[in-house]
């Protein structure tokens, strides 16, 4: 049998089926999904921990290990690394593609509660947690940077309106930041200041931590009305810092100022990003699985203005690495093949039959020709079978009178 047949033979139902197809193509090409690479989502949880000041060795002896303990008990767990780092620990914890994302966070941070009793008690919070796909890079990189602001006021910034407003953006699942440098007061000091004087550092560092507190200082009762003491104890700048006692010494006061300065600087100076041979502020984006990546960049980028009306002017945002080029130019090449071949199918049909409708409308043509030829021959009132013989008589009676003579 053959396939083709049928189609040839109802050019009317084929007309309709392949404009359906059309249609149908056009509807869902706009939905097709377009990434770099296939849509796998591996159940990957990653666990940071940070003790500022510790050595590498201390943070993988007493953070990295209780953790690792902790961790090496739950279920469906294929692959744990760990990294550290001064003052930064860092574990990756993958499981089985059959475990749900969801299930493994909540077990993960079961985990961390379990270790929360072995860890140091001076950390400053406890270990954090979030869902990264190690599959997937990021798609847009943006560069903070500023001539006349200090980096610590840039990436307060950064951090309080930028990521929040991206991470708004619709495709955008994850927002990092690089060479992060949080807002802090540091101390510096003599330790020939301090070995004169008889105080150490721990002294220091006990007292720096007891006065910088904000805590409920309790309420004062009389017999008629009670009130609430309401004070902030928080040393908010590095002057308020200087003037801080540390202990007394012959009667005398010991201040900071007098062993050492307090200074504006980053939370970890050890910590730094570059772009054009300046300091800045790294934002790293990455999508939602399975979102448009070319849509999700395009959005971030048409809020571009917006976001940059958002912060003062003396800082510059400016795009670092955009990994749409190479998709772009590759759904350009898809679609060029597209077309190309559209083209070539209608070529072949011209080529071959002549017409690019094909074979069936030659046969409605000559169909139509015909039945004009009949209408006509009904409107001068004679049938079509009958015209042809009565035409046949009047000959052959001519014949007969000329062989006849005239008779």
């Amino acid at each position: 049998m053959n396939i083709s047949a049928p189609f040839i033979a109802r050019p009317i139902a084929t007309a309709l089926l392949m404009v359906g197809l059309l249609l149908g193509g056009l509807v869902a090409y706009p939905l097709l999904p377009i990434a770099a690479l296939p849509n796998v989502n591996f159940p990957t949880v990653q666990v940071t921990a940070q003790l500022p000041g510790t050595d590498p060795q201390t943070m993988a002896a007493t953070v990295a290990t209780p953790l690792e303990t902790q961790f090496g008990e739950l279920p469906g767990l294929t692959q744990m690394t760990s990294s550290s780092a001064l003052g930064y620990t860092q574990i990756t914890l993958q499981f089985d593609l059959s475990r749900a994302i969801d299930g493994a966070v909540s077990d993960t941070l079961s985990a961390i509660n379990a270790a929360s009793a072995q860890l140091p008690l001076n950390m400053p919070y406890p270990p954090t947690i979030r869902k990264v796909n190690p599959a997937d890079t990021p798609v847009l990189v943006l560069a903070l940077t500023s001539d006349s602001l200090p980096i610590t006021k840039v990436d307060a910034y950064a951090e309080n309106i930028l990521m929040q407003k991206i991470s708004q953006i619709s495709g955008v699942g994850l927002v990092g930041i690089g060479g992060q440098q949080k807002p802090a007061v540091r101390v510096q000091v003599d330790p020939q200041a301090l070995a004169a004087r008889g105080i150490s550092l721990e002294d220091v560092r006990s007292v720096i931590s007891q006065a910088n507190v904000y805590l409920p200082k309790g309420t004062l009762n009389s017999p008629r009305q009670s009130y609430t003491l309401n004070t902030n104890d928080q040393l908010l700048n590095p002057s308020a810092y200087d003037d801080l006692i540390l202990a007394y010494r012959n009667g005398s006061p010991v201040r900071v100022k007098d062993i050492g300065k307090a200074i504006d600087g980053p939370e970890n100076n050890r910590l730094a990003a570059w772009y054009n041979k300046k300091p800045a502020i790294i934002l790293i984006i990455q999508r939602q699985p399975g979102a448009n990546v070319i849509q999700t960049v395009d959005r971030v980028k048409a809020m571009l203005p917006v976001l940059q009306a958002s912060i003062p002017p003396a800082i510059k945002v400016d795009v670092v690495s955009d990994r749409t080029a190479t998709i772009r130019a590759s759904v350009k090449d898809v679609q060029f093949t597209l077309l190309l071949s559209v083209a070539l199918v209608v070529m072949v049909i011209f080529l071959f039959l002549r017409s690019f409708l094909g074979h069936g409308h030659s046969r409605r043509h000559r169909a139509a020709v015909a039945d004009r030829h009949v209408r006509g021959a009904v409107r001068a009132g004679l049938q079509p079978r009958q015209s042809l013989l009565d035409g046949a008589d009047d000959r052959d009676r001519l014949c007969r009178r000329r062989r006849c003579g005239g008779h």
